[in-house]
């Protein structure tokens, strides 16, 4: 199977004043080509180091995908450096350059020389049609490998790759190899110990392979095989996610790039299941995160931010003895305030937020210290505690996203 490595070039991406967003693009159509992508590299307009960036990319890939560089400015060096490497001449492609002429003429400016250069090529190439734009696009094969240049701006690459250079790199590497991928998404267990629970097939993995990622609060595993067809990729991937199931499914909520609150909202919409928040320390947190949803007034009736506990007793008529009694951080204010914001705003749910954020302890609890209240209508009220250990706003995240994995599994036990 061919490997690729996309070699990003301009300094503003060093810089961080670009993001280099062809890079995500390119690979993911390349994966769907069976091709695999080993090395993302980004260099500066700099002769020296684009020459032993090319030279390295040459030892380890099969097919150079180079993006930028090929504009009319001084810095712009791509073909330039990469046509001395192969000892191969420059030459003036005329469609380009009667594109750009055509351009300046028709606007009756003056097209300064530097121009000329955008539609300059290595001699050889296959010329790649910018659609959307004056530099032209090559592709080229030397010495066993396979050379693509394209330009830097994104509406201006995007197309070229996907109608010119794509089906060329497809045609080079003969019977196509599926590349199936799936994302499986998982809460409530750290990647370390997830990591720990596959270990023994990430060791052994060939085909398929399973890759942990660190996400928000959360962990991803990607699952990717390679077969002749689709429905064999699909096979693979199935099998290596039932074995993963089985072990840490409990913790699995979703797949893809959908995330737990928003498939949580949507299985709320879909039951029309109304529901309503009262929050302590994450004040508000949890609201906002559910209304960024559209159609959510269909089943999210409003709720109240209660951070003091004269406003819990006052606005959320939590008792005055629970508070006094066993402090806001405790199971009976938790199941209060759930049960009472259920009551006040009338919806089928109703969950509450209170504990001690950080990084300063309250009434005797260290900080991370968390109660959720779940109230659901003719069911009986549950408060469950977390403990956290990180920064006040990692904590109150990780909170949200726990209330909204206590309603999925609610909804998941009584479907």
């Amino acid at each position: 199977m061919a490997s690729a490595e996309i070699i990003a070039v301009g300094t503003e991406l060093l810089l961080g004043q670009i993001v280099n967003s062809n890079a995500a693009f390119t690979s993911q159509e390349l994966a769907a080509d069976g091709i695999y992508v080993y090395h993302h590299t980004v260099v500066g307009d700099n002769p020296e180091r684009l020459k032993e960036v090319i030279k390295i990319a040459e030892n380890r890939s099969d097919i150079l995908i180079f993006t930028g560089g090929l504009g009319p400015t001084e810095d712009d060096i791509t073909k330039q450096i990469l046509a001395k490497h192969l000892k191969k001449d420059l030459v003036t492609d005329q469609f380009h350059m009667n594109k750009i002429t055509e351009y300046f003429t028709s606007r009756s400016r003056t097209m300064t020389e530097n121009n000329k250069l955008q539609a300059v090529i290595i001699k050889g190439s296959t010329v790649l049609n910018n659609d959307y734009g004056f530099a032209a696009g090559m592709f080229l094969k030397e010495n066993n490998h396979t050379y693509i240049l394209l330009p830097g701006p994104p509406s201006e690459m995007k197309p070229m790759f996907t109608r010119y250079a794509n089906p060329l790199i497809v045609n080079e590497n003969g019977e196509k190899t599926i590349l199936e991928s799936k994302i499986l998404r998982f809460f409530g267990i750290g990647e370390s110990q997830l990591a720990a629970d596959l270990n023994d097939l990430i060791v052994t993995q060939v085909n398929p392979t399973i890759a942990t990622y660190a996400g928000d609060n959360e962990v991803v595993v990607r699952v990717t095989a390679t077969a002749k067809t689709k429905k064999e990729a699909a096979k693979l991937v199935n099998e290596t996610e039932q074995e993963i199931f089985r072990r840490d499914g409990t913790f699995l909520y979703g797949y893809g790039e959908v995330s737990l609150p928003e498939l949580v909202t949507a299985m709320l919409l879909e039951r029309k299941i109304t529901i309503s928040a009262a929050e302590s320390f994450t004040a508000g947190l949890f609201q906002a995160e559910i209304a960024r949803f559209p159609g959510i007034s269909k089943i999210f009736k409003g709720g109240m931010v209660t951070y003091s506990a004269e406003t819990k007793q006052s606005i959320l008529e939590v008792s005055s003895q629970v508070i006094k009694e066993k402090g806001v951080v405790s199971s009976e204010c938790a199941s209060e305030m759930a049960d009472n914001v259920r009551r006040l705003c009338n919806t089928d749910i109703g969950i509450s937020f209170t504990g001690v954020a950080g990084p300063d302890s309250l009434e005797g609890h260290p900080a991370g210290t968390i109660w959720i209240g779940l109230s659901v209508k003719d069911h009986q009220t549950e408060a469950y505690q977390f403990v956290y250990g990180r920064d006040r706003n990692h904590n109150r995240r990780r909170a949200v996203k726990q209330g909204f994995q206590l309603i999925k599994q609610f909804l998941d036990a009584n479907a």
